[in-house]
C-alpha cells in the first residue's frame, strides 16, 4: 500500500526551544507601548484634571476651541467666561486647555503689517 499512500514520519526538531523567544516579543512590545504611549498620556490627563480642579474666578484661560477669556463664575461642571466687555459664554470646565498669565487679555496687540 505504500505505493498509493506515502508514509508520514515525525520530523526531528528542537523540543520547545523557541518558546521563550516567542513569549519575549509580545512582552517587550507591551513594555514599549506602556512607556511611549500609555504612561505619558495618563500623566497629561492627570495634569489636566488638576488644572481643571484649580480653576477659580479671575483666571484667564484658553479653551480647546480657541476662546480666550476671564472666568467670572465657577460652577460644578461649567464656568462662565467673559470673552469681551459684557459678553459672557458658558463652557464646560473640561474645555479649558490652558491657563494663561493674568493680563494676557489686555496685552498689547500685534501691529498689522500693510500700508
Amino acid at each position: 500500500m505504500d505505493f498509493f499512500i506515502s508514509s508520514a514520519y515525525a520530523q526531528a526538531g528542537d523540543a520547545g526551544g523557541a518558546g521563550w523567544g516567542a513569549l519575549l516579543f509580545p512582552i517587550l512590545l507591551i513594555v514599549i507601548f506602556y512607556f511611549l504611549l500609555i504612561r505619558p498620556q495618563t500623566k497629561r490627563a492627570k495634569e489636566h484634571r488638576q488644572m481643571v480642579s484649580e480653576l477659580s474666578k479671575g483666571d484667564e484661560i484658553i479653551t480647546q476651541g480657541g476662546l480666550l477669556g476671564r472666568i467670572t463664575d465657577v460652577g460644578e461642571t461649567f464656568v462662565s467666561l467673559e470673552i469681551a466687555d459684557g459678553i459672557q459664554v458658558k463652557v464646560q470646565k473640561n474645555a479649558a486647555a490652558q491657563v494663561v498669565p493674568k493680563g494676557t487679555i489686555k496685552g498689547k496687540e500685534q501691529p498689522k503689517e500693510g500700508k
